[in-house]
C-alpha cells in the first residue's frame, strides 16, 4: 500500500482551484506585482507544505489558501497580507526557516511571519502556560504591526469554521479560548462581522444542544420574521424616497449567540426574547449634508413613523466607540407589538463596521490624528513591557482590556476619559497619570467628595486629590478594575517590598557585627522560627517594617535547632526532589486524553476520583468538561461556567473530555426560583409535590410574599437534570406559580 498522505491528481486539481479563485477575486489589489508576490507565496508554501494533510484529510495548503481569502476578502487587506496568510504555518510546521522567508520575501512579511509563529521550546514549563504564552508573543507585534492580529484572526476564523474533525477536548480548548480571548479581541478591533462568527460558532461547540435549538426556532421563523420586516420597512421607504435619499435596508434576526446571552442575562426562554429582529439602514451621503445630520434625519422619520423605546438610543455618531465604530441604534414598536432594533449607518461607517477600523491603519498612508484604537494599543503594550507579569495575570488583565461596555468621564478641564464599565475614582487616577493615582487619598465627583473606591457613572465629572505622603496599599487592588491601574499598584508594592527587605537586611547585618557573630546558614536556622518566619525575605520584611524587633536576638541566637526546623530545610532545600517535581503538573495517572472520562459513583465507600465544581455545581444531565487539576484530581465543571472558560484560554491542555454514567445512589444539589400569586395553601401544595408525590429531598426552602407576589428558592437533592426537569414541569402547574427556573450559580 502507498503512502496515504501522497497527493492524488484530485488533491492538486482542488489546491489549483481554490488558490485561482483567491488569485482572480484580488479586492485591493490586483496589479501585476501583486499577483506575483501572491503566486510566489503560494508556491513556496505550496512546496513546503507538500503530502501534508489535516486531520480532515484535505491537503494542508487548502488552510492557508483559506485564510488568505478572509484575509482577502472579509478583511480587504493588500497583497504583503495575503502573502503572509498564505505562509503563516510554513515556519512552524515545514523546514523552512524565518531567514528563508526574510530573503525570499524581505523583512516586513518575515516580521508578520514570525509574530504569527508559536513558541517552541522557550518556555518555563514550570511557571507559566504556552497558550498565555503563545498569545502574548502574538500581541508584542501589536503596535509594530497590526497585520499580525489580523491574519492570526483570520487563521482562528478557519479553524473554528473546520473544528469538526478536532476531538471533544480540542473542540472544547479552541472554543472556550476563542469565546475567552478571540472574539472580544476582534470586537476592539471593530471586526464585528468575524466578532459574531466567532461567538456562534464557540457556542455551536460549547454548547452544541442549545445552539441546535436556537437555530431550529429561528429556522422556523424565518418566513414570519421576514414578513414582519418587510412589514416594518415599507412605510420607512416610502418616507426615504420621498426624501431622494440613495439607500439600502436590509433586515435579519440577531446572531444565535446574542439571543443565547439575552436568555442567560434576562433568565428568560427563546420565546420571551421580544427583539430578535434588526433592521439596518445605510445611506449614501447627501452633497452639502453631513453625516451625522442625515443620520438624526432619518431617525426622525422613523420615529414619525413607530414609538421610539427611549432608553433604548445608542448615539455613537456623536462621539464614536472607541474601537472606531460609528452608528445610530434605536429600537421602536413594530407591528403586532413586537420591539424591532434599527441601526442608521453612512456608507462609510458601515464599511468601518463590517471590516473594522483596523482595516483603516497607518499603513494603508492614513496619517490621521491618533484614534482612540491607537491609545487601546499603547496601554496594551504598556502591559506587556511589565518584566515580571506572569503570563496567566497578563491574559486576565488582557481580558479585562477588552470591555465591550465603556462610559464617559470628564476631568475638571472637560477633557474626556474613556474607562470600562465599573471603573472607580481610583482608575481614573491611574489613567490620568501613575503619579496621580500613587498619590490619591480622595476625589471630587461632580463636585462632592467621594471615595477611592467609588464606581463612576458615564457623565461624571472627577477631580483627583492627592498628598506626597499617600501611597499605594494593597487594598487598593480590590479598588481598581483597569489593567493599567492593578499593574502600577503591583509594581509600587513591589518596590516598597523590596525597600523594607533591603532595610530589614541592613539592620539585621549591623547588628550581627554588633553581637560579631558569623553570618552564616546556622544563624538563620535559629532566626526564622524564633521570629516565626517561613523565609529570609519575611524575616526581612518584618524587621523592615518595625513587626519584629531584634531585642531578643541574642536569646534566641543561645538556642539549639529543633529536629522539626532541620526537616523544614531538608523539605525547601533548592533541586530537592520534592522541589524540583513542576508545581503544576498534574499527577500521573492513567487517564486517556482521547475518549471521555465516565463519571462514577464511588465504590465500597471510597471516595471518587473527581470533584464537582463549587462555582457552578453541575449535576448529571448538565453538559460538563474536566479540568485535571495539580493533585491528579478531575474537577467537573459546566462549559458556561466563567471558571471553565479561563482555563479552556489559559491551560487547554489539561481539558478533558467528560460523561456521566447513570447515577442511582448519588444526589446532587441544585436550586430552583419560583415566583408568582400568593394564595392560601400555595406553599403547602409545593412541597407536597416535591416530597411526598416526587420524593426529592429538601435542604432549605426560603418564601417571601409581598403585596400578593411571592417569591422564593428552594434546595432540592436530585439524580440527574430529568428529575429536576420533571420537578419544574410538576410545579409550574400549580395554580398561583407564574415561573418556575433553575438557578445556575447559588451558593
Amino acid at each position: 500500500m502507498g503512502n496515504k498522505n501522497i497527493f492524488t491528481e484530485e488533491d492538486f486539481a482542488l489546491i489549483n482551484k481554490e488558490f485561482n479563485a483567491l488569485k482572480d477575486n484580488l479586492i485591493r489589489c490586483n496589479t501585476p506585482e501583486c499577483v506575483e508576490l501572491v503566486t510566489k507565496a503560494f508556491s513556496l508554501a505550496n512546496k513546503a507544505h507538500l503530502n501534508m494533510r489535516r486531520r480532515s484529510g484535505e491537503p494542508y495548503i487548502i488552510h492557508p489558501i483559506e485564510v488568505a481569502k478572509i484575509v482577502n476578502a472579509e478583511l480587504g487587506l493588500g497583497a504583503k497580507s495575503i502573502a503572509a496568510a498564505l505562509l503563516h504555518d510554513v515556519v512552524e510546521d515545514t523546514d523552512y526557516t524565518l531567514d528563508d522567508i526574510e530573503k525570499h520575501f524581505g523583512p516586513k512579511i518575515a516580521s508578520i511571519i514570525d509574530g504569527l509563529t508559536k513558541i517552541s521550546g522557550s518556555y518555563d514549563n514550570r511557571n507559566t502556560s504556552q497558550q498565555a504564552e503563545n498569545f502574548r508573543k502574538m500581541l508584542l507585534t501589536l503596535s509594530d504591526d497590526i497585520r499580525v492580529i489580523l491574519i492570526k484572526t483570520a487563521d482562528r476564523l478557519h479553524n473554528m469554521r473546520t473544528l469538526d474533525s478536532l476531538p471533544e477536548r480540542k473542540k472544547m480548548k479552541v472554543a472556550g479560548e476563542t469565546i475567552y480571548l478571540y472574539a472580544p479581541l476582534a470586537h476592539r478591533l471593530g471586526l464585528f462581522a468575524i466578532k459574531t462568527e466567532l461567538e456562534d460558532l464557540s457556542l455551536k461547540y460549547r454548547h452544541p444542544k442549545i445552539f441546535d435549538e436556537i437555530s431550529r426556532k429561528l429556522k422556523h421563523s424565518e418566513k414570519k420574521n421576514q414578513a414582519m420586516i418587510n412589514r416594518f420597512s415599507l412605510p420607512i421607504i416610502a418616507y426615504l424616497e420621498a426624501e431622494n435619499l440613495n439607500f439600502d435596508i436590509t433586515g435579519r434576526p440577531k446572531s444565535i449567540y446574542s439571543i443565547w446571552k439575552k436568555m442567560q442575562t434576562k433568565n428568560v426562554p427563546f420565546e420571551e426574547i421580544y427583539d430578535i429582529l434588526a433592521v439596518r439602514i445605510v445611506f449614501e451621503p447627501v452633497k452639502g449634508v453631513s453625516e451625522k445630520t442625515s443620520c438624526w434625519n432619518i431617525y426622525s422619520i422613523i420615529t414619525d413613523i413607530y414609538m421610539p423605546k427611549p432608553d433604548r438610543l445608542r448615539d455613537w455618531v456623536s462621539r464614536p466607540k472607541a474601537n472606531g465604530y460609528e452608528a445610530l441604534h434605536l429600537t421602536v414598536m413594530g407591528p403586532h407589538g413586537r420591539w424591532v432594533e434599527v441601526q442608521i449607518r453612512s456608507k462609510r461607517m458601515d464599511e468601518y463596521a463590517e471590516r473594522g477600523y483596523a482595516a483603516h491603519w497607518k499603513y494603508k498612508g492614513d496619517n490621521s490624528q491618533e484614534s482612540e484604537l491607537d491609545k487601546w494599543i499603547k496601554k496594551i503594550r504598556e502591559m506587556l513591557e511589565s518584566p515580571n507579569s506572569d503570563p496567566i495575570e497578563f491574559l486576565d488583565e488582557f481580558k479585562m482590556n477588552l470591555f465591550s461596555s465603556e462610559i464617559m468621564v470628564f476631568t475638571p478641564k472637560g477633557n474626556i476619559i474613556n474607562l470600562p464599565k465599573g471603573a472607580t475614582a481610583l482608575d481614573f487616577a491611574y489613567e490620568i497619570h501613575t503619579e496621580i493615582g500613587n498619590n490619591a487619598i480622595g476625589a471630587k465627583i461632580n463636585y462632592k467628595l467621594q471615595t477611592l473606591n467609588t464606581t463612576l457613572q458615564s457623565g461624571d465629572q472627577v477631580e483627583i486629590i492627592t498628598s506626597d505622603k499617600a501611597k499605594p496599599v494593597k487594598e487598593w487592588l480590590d479598588y481598581v478594575t483597569v489593567a493599567k491601574a492593578k499593574s502600577a499598584i503591583k509594581h509600587s508594592l513591589r518596590i516598597e517590598i523590596k525597600e523594607l527587605k533591603d532595610k530589614g537586611k541592613n539592620i539585621l547585618e549591623e547588628k550581627l557585627r554588633e553581637l560579631k557573630v558569623t553570618h552564616n546558614s546556622e544563624v538563620y536556622n535559629k532566626l526564622l522560627p524564633g521570629y516565626d518566619c517561613v523565609s529570609r525575605d519575611d524575616l526581612y520584611s518584618k524587621i523592615g517594617n518595625e513587626s519584629i524587633s531584634l531585642d531578643n536576638i541574642k536569646k534566641i541566637l543561645k538556642k539549639n535547632p529543633s529536629s522539626r526546623i532541620i526537616k523544614y530545610w531538608e523539605l525547601r532545600m533548592p533541586g530537592s526532589q520534592k522541589e524540583s517535581k513542576k508545581k503544576d503538573e498534574p499527577k500521573e495517572r492513567d487517564i486517556d486524553t482521547k475518549v471521555p472520562y465516565l463519571i462514577r459513583e464511588s465504590v465500597d465507600d471510597m471516595k471518587p476520583d473527581y470533584e464537582i465544581a463549587k462555582c457552578c455545581k453541575p449535576i448529571p444531565g448538565d453538559e460538563v468538561v474536566g479540568y485535571i487539576a495539580s493533585d491528579g484530581k478531575i474537577i467537573i465543571h459546566k462549559p458556561k461556567c466563567p471558571v471553565a472558560v479561563r482555563l479552556m484560554s489559559s491551560e487547554g491542555n489539561r481539558l478533558i473530555a467528560v460523561k456521566w454514567t447513570i447515577h442511582k445512589m448519588v444526589s446532587f444539589l441544585a436550586q430552583i426560583h419560583l415566583e408568582g400569586i400568593d394564595r392560601m395553601g400555595v406553599v403547602n401544595d409545593i412541597t407536597n409535590i416535591i416530597s411526598r408525590e416526587l420524593s426529592v429531598n429538601m435542604r432549605n426552602i426560603t418564601i417571601n410574599v409581598n403585596d400578593g407576589i411571592f417569591e422564593g428558592t428552594i434546595d432540592v437533592y436530585v439524580h440527574h437534570t430529568k428529575d429536576l426537569n420533571n420537578l419544574i414541569m410538576k410545579l409550574v402547574n400549580i395554580e398561583g406559580v407564574d415561573r418556575v427556573k433553575r438557578v445556575e450559580d447559588f451558593n
